[in-house]
């Protein structure tokens, strides 16, 4: 998966940053404390969440979960508590199993491209509606996304987590 695209769906959730379940039955629902608003499988990282600089009201994918080879739409609502510079990173990692794919640090603004938005991000409001081609030889596995957002001045954006559970499409071979 490239980075981009990790970056992109997780980066909903810090602008509101994306995605992932464990289940494939059924959509995950807010129930639980970590649970993002909405309907998607992203869970805020665990600890004190007052201080963050974004508050992500909901994030909605379709389809949830999301599937290798489909098209995602992500749309992804919050309140932006300071207004976010330059200099602002993610530190991001990509786990296959327990293999892991990314472990970097990079640009949030330069990154926040991919969600069509731009530094300076303003205080308020915001509203992001993204469509995200997943390509379809996403090898089957589980997936874990962590992604921990700060400002220039080390100050916590927000932290997020997600799992997805890429299952083996059966097809006419399989039989």
């Amino acid at each position: 998966m490239r980075l981009s695209a990790a970056f992109a769906l997780l980066s909903v959730g810090a602008s509101a940053l994306s995605i992932f379940s464990d289940d494939k039955q059924h959509a995950i629902a807010a129930d639980d404390d970590l649970d993002v608003p909405g309907q998607s499988p992203l869970k805020f990282c665990e600890g004190d969440r007052s201080n963050d600089l974004i508050t992500i009201d909901s994030v909605i994918l379709t389809p949830n979960p999301p599937e290798a080879g489909q098209t995602l739409v992500i749309e992804a609502t919050g309140t932006v508590k300071e207004t976010i510079e330059e200099g602002a990173y993610v530190n991001l990692q990509v786990k296959y199993g327990y293999i892991r794919l990314i472990n970097t640090q990079a640009d949030l603004c330069t990154e926040i491209k991919n969600v069509d938005l731009e530094c300076p991000i303003e205080k308020g409001k915001i509203s992001i509606i993204k469509t995200v081609e997943l390509p379809k030889e996403i090898p089957p596995g589980k997936y874990v996304v962590d992604a921990d957002v700060y400002t220039a001045d080390d100050e916590r954006i927000t932290c997020l987590t997600a799992k997805v559970d890429f299952a083996r499409k059966s097809s006419f071979f399989d039989l």
